[in-house]
């Protein structure tokens, strides 16, 4: 199974609608199911919802991700052995977050752009939903990635792209370390010139897209790449 979110506040996703691409439908004949989740802050359920963010970015979300995926696999419907999550920005931060806190969930993960620390992202939009670091010290810390790398045991690719100007490279590099000095297996790729995405920089573009194509073969479906899949 694989989860697509992004999962900001008051972001929803989910929609009463038909939504076709051909990758989808390719993905689905192999047997993969893809869905996407939105969590109790995500808009739908108005500010009683976006409320439970306050102070505390990522609990909610990652409890309700976690339920819903769960929910898949009791009803045998999904492996749970194969629970991937992917997402770009706020959804690079939640499945990096999902392969870390709810590691005993989600089991493979394709975070691109991933904010990793609230320390490190923009403050006006930050201190919005977190308060300062000084009145919410507790907030900022279970709301990090970093501190549950020790439950990590699933595989990451993380991206990035090297002029990020929104969610600044560091966010990577400072999980890329935490890794690391657990000893821990990931994937990593940088797209030079890239900013916060990179479709203008059409075969980097391509690159990126062929590399989670790679991705979903070799560890979701455990087959080779079918010819003309790729870009």
């Amino acid at each position: 199974m694989l989860v697509s979110i992004y999962g900001g506040p008051n972001a929803g996703t989910v929609m009463d609608g038909w939504n076709w691409n051909p990758n989808r439908q390719f993905y689905a004949q192999e047997g993969m199911i893809q869905v996407a989740f939105d969590h109790r802050a995500s808009g739908h359920f108005g500010k009683v919802g976006v409320n439970y963010m306050h102070r505390n970015l990522g609990y909610w979300e990652m409890k309700d991700y976690m339920t819903m995926a769960n929910w898949f696999i009791a009803k045998g419907f999904a492996d749970p052995t194969k629970i991937a999550i992917t997402g770009f920005s706020y959804g690079g931060y939640m499945s990096c977050y999902a392969l870390t806190y709810g590691s005993s969930v989600f089991t493979h993960g394709m975070a691109g752009g991933s904010v990793v620390d609230w320390h490190l992202y923009d403050s006006h939009y930050t201190e919005k939903f977190m308060d300062t670091p000084q009145e919410n010290p507790e907030g900022y810390k279970t709301s990090s990635v970093l501190p549950f790398v020790d439950q990590y045991t699933g595989v990451l690719q993380i991206v990035h792209g090297t002029m990020d100007d929104n969610v600044h490279m560091q966010n990577s590099i400072q999980l890329i370390a935490a890794l690391q000095d657990k000893g821990k297996d990931f994937e990593f790729m940088l797209y030079p010139g890239g900013r916060h995405g990179w479709r203008n920089l059409r075969e980097r573009n391509n690159h990126f897209e062929n590399l989670k194509t790679k991705f979903i073969y070799k560890y979701l479906l455990e087959k080779s790449v079918p010819k003309g899949a790729l870009r």
